[in-house]
């Protein structure tokens, strides 16, 4: 077999319909990008039009089929609307990624309701919802992937970890039940983990030039993540090649984790 085939064969999307959240900006529209490119018919979900329409037109003017859902993932109601929506595009997904998130953290003793609710709403509920939505489907195909994009929190808690934290670490909690439900039947359930990524999630800490080098030197690597180190992780996790890696949290995160 040459080289291209063979590669083809491990990591090619081609034929499988994506549905990504936050794919309008930061990882999310890296991995959006990166699948779009592999093959895969892309529906990117967020909420901003602008954003969106600039994202699918750069992958449509590149040749991949891409479509965007402008929607809410705060409400129950916006999630499925967003669901039936996507699916609508290309057909019932193959590749679920949920990278939405919000990222509110106030002093723990300042923590409210409020801001715990809309935590859980977009970075645990909606992921859980699409699932439930999705997931079934792709059992009953026989093929599926799920990602989820989680962060260090889920593992430790600095710079105010807070909801935020919590709601990553149940993240990977609900990777690994899905992973049980569906995996006999082909489809893996995993999480990706970044590192420091500056991306506007993280605007409070990148905008101060003391705590990125400080990051960036707990790196192995020596430096600060970009989007585009999640492109490679993610087809992977989207292919064939990852059909027998479920359940896991996978680092992308220059060796953070371990230093």
């Amino acid at each position: 077999m040459i080289p291209q085939a063979y590669l083809s064969e491990l990591f090619s999307l081609d034929g499988r319909t994506a549905v990504v959240t936050g794919g309008s900006s930061g990882i999310g529209r890296a991995v959006a990008g990166a699948l779009a490119r592999a093959g895969a018919g892309v529906v990117v979900v967020a909420r901003q039009e602008e954003r969106l329409r600039a994202t699918v037109g750069e992958l449509t003017d590149e040749g991949c089929r891409a479509a965007w859902v402008s929607a809410d993932l705060g409400t129950r109601d916006g999630v499925r609307a967003a669901a039936e929506e996507a699916a609508g595009r290309f057909g019932e997904p193959d590749i679920l990624v949920n990278c939405a998130g919000v990222n509110h953290r106030p002093p723990m003793g300042e923590l409210g309701e409020d801001v715990w609710d809309a935590t859980m709403a977009v970075n645990l509920e909606a992921p859980f919802l699409l699932g439930q939505r999705f997931g079934p489907g792709m059992a009953e195909r026989g093929f599926g992937r799920i990602i989820h994009i989680t962060s260090q929190q889920a593992h430790r808690a600095f710079v105010r970890s807070g909801a935020y934290g919590v709601s990553k670490g149940a993240l990977e909690s609900l990777a690994r039940s899905q992973a049980e439900a569906w995996s006999p039947y082909g489809v893996t359930c995993n999480t990706l983990v970044p590192g420091f990524v500056m991306t506007a999630l993280n605007t409070r800490l990148s905008s101060d030039p003391e705590q990125v080098a400080a990051l960036a030197a707990r790196t192995l690597v020596g430096r600060n993540g970009v989007a585009e180190d999640f492109a490679g992780a993610a087809v992977f996790l989207a292919s064939r090649a990852s059909a027998y890696v479920t359940g896991q949290a996978i680092f992308v995160d220059g060796g953070f984790s371990v230093h």
